[in-house]
């Protein structure tokens, strides 16, 4: 995973790792291994996962074969512009 930090801004690059890694499930996984998971409990969580990813997939087919609406999406948020230079005090024409 690569991220690339533009000028000097680690914050915005910390952000953008943040949320790469939340989305790969990096977190979660993280959150599973650090204790033991018996193999009953196991089961249970990928039945539960299979499920889910079962009744995702069948929502997204009723929703292209037009049965269900579709998500409204959100407008999309306008990027910050970067802070304009302040003008000189000086006088230029000295």
């Amino acid at each position: 995973m690569q991220v690339l930090v533009r000028d000097n801004n680690v914050e915005q690059a910390l952000r953008v790792l943040k949320k790469k890694m939340q989305r790969e499930g990096l977190f979660r996984e993280m959150k599973q291994r650090s204790a033991y998971e018996k193999p009953s409990e196991k089961r249970a969580r990928e039945a539960a996962e299979a499920v889910r990813r079962a009744r995702k997939q069948a929502r997204k087919k009723a929703q292209n074969e037009g049965l269900l609406p579709k998500p409204k999406r959100k407008p999309p948020r306008a990027r910050q512009q970067p802070a304009a230079a302040a003008p000189s005090t000086t006088n230029p024409a000295a």
